[in-house]
């Protein structure tokens, strides 16, 4: 049996685990803020406490065993978890730091983390990599949370620097909705990595009921819905989900969603050559959104061996854009990173080692 990870465990289930409560407190700084590498390394801990800490829980559930750098900085990451089974995550850097003249610091360079949420997918969408080698499992909530301290601490990003996570990995996030939300209150605790939920962002294939359920549970996530298709006919040859959560019960759940007053659900469209990239679409799209506080990020598609799809041609993509701009819709071009490392969306997978 492999021992739990303590990563698995809220600030509250260590104290009441460990008496007197304060030990929590000290543990969470000791792993999230000092990025400890050993109990032992817990010096203001006792002796015993840190040996059975030793004993019954191990300090990560997972092992970076690859990277791999993109011409524009990303870096991929493979990891390894306890079953032997790999989940790949990737740092993107957003901004560079800045400098004046004499060499200070002025702004710190900005990341966002794209983490797993499962081993394998279940949704099979049509376009993407992770379903081709079927769903393994979930994720526990430290294996999520591993992956984002993992990854700061390879990079040397302080515990103070903030980064931007978003459930855009492998997996359907909200098909591991009870892991999903104690992930997010894990990272959102200011006694460890401290990270807002307003700088979290759940990326969802469309599970309607789900959506409802994590707007219930109030956690102040940001949504991003992957739509990618404007009538229930293409999206249902897209994404075979769509048959149980048509678009009309996306929106609808959407709708309910609790959304701060100052953003915006975002709504992935992946733009497919000949299949979705016209502007009648474009036209459609627009129809579908009215009375929504929303933000289009059209993705160009991502190509990988065997798949029937196409990139569209840029010309395309900007038409796209410019029709939904002048009627009034807020509409971005996401520039596809770590395409050279397939660590661009619908890339990442399971790999063998």
């Amino acid at each position: 049996m492999l021992k739990p990870s303590i990563l698995d465990y809220t600030q509250r289930e260590l104290q009441d685990l460990f008496k007197p409560a304060f030990r929590a407190k000290q543990i969470y700084n000791w792993i999230y803020q000092q990025h400890a590498e050993s109990f032992e390394a817990m010096e203001n801990i006792p002796k015993k406490l840190r040996s059975e800490l030793a004993q019954n829980y191990t300090l990560s559930p997972l092992e970076i065993v690859q990277e791999q750098k993109s011409s524009d900085g990303s870096i991929k990451y493979l990891f390894r978890l306890g079953d032997g089974h790999t989940v790949e995550s990737v740092l993107l850097k957003m901004k560079e730091a800045e400098y004046d003249e004499k060499g200070t610091l002025i702004h710190h360079a900005k990341y966002t983390i794209c983490v797993s949420s499962q081993v394998g997918c279940k949704v099979g969408c049509a376009f993407c990599l992770t379903a081709k080698g079927g769903f393994i499992r979930n994720l526990s909530a430290g294996e999520i949370v591993g992956q984002v301290l993992e990854i700061k601490k390879r990079n040397n990003i302080a515990s103070n620097r903030r980064v931007n996570i978003v459930y855009m990995g492998m997996g359907e996030p909200l098909d591991n909705l009870d892991n999903l939300a104690k992930a997010i209150r894990i990272f959102s605790d200011e006694n460890g990595l401290s990270i807002s939920p307003k700088r979290q962002t759940v990326s969802t294939s469309g599970i309607s009921s789900k959506i409802k359920k994590l707007g219930e549970m109030d956690l102040g996530v940001q949504l991003a819905i992957s739509l990618h298709a404007v009538d229930d006919e293409l999206r249902q040859r897209l994404i075979p989900m769509n048959k149980a959560y048509n678009i009309a019960s996306i929106i609808e759940a959407v709708k309910a969603f609790p959304v701060n007053t100052r953003k915006r659900v975002m709504f992935e469209y992946l733009v497919i050559k000949d299949v979705n990239d016209d502007v009648k679409s474009a036209k459609k799209l627009i129809k579908l959104l009215e009375g929504i506080k929303s933000k289009v990020n059209l993705i160009y598609f991502n190509p990988y061996p065997g798949t029937p799809f196409q990139r569209p041609e840029p010309e395309r993509v900007r038409a796209f854009q410019e029709y939904l701009l002048e009627r009034g819709v807020l509409c971005t071009i996401r520039e596809s990173k770590g395409i050279d490392i397939s660590a661009a969306c619908g890339q990442l997978r399971e790999q063998e080692l």
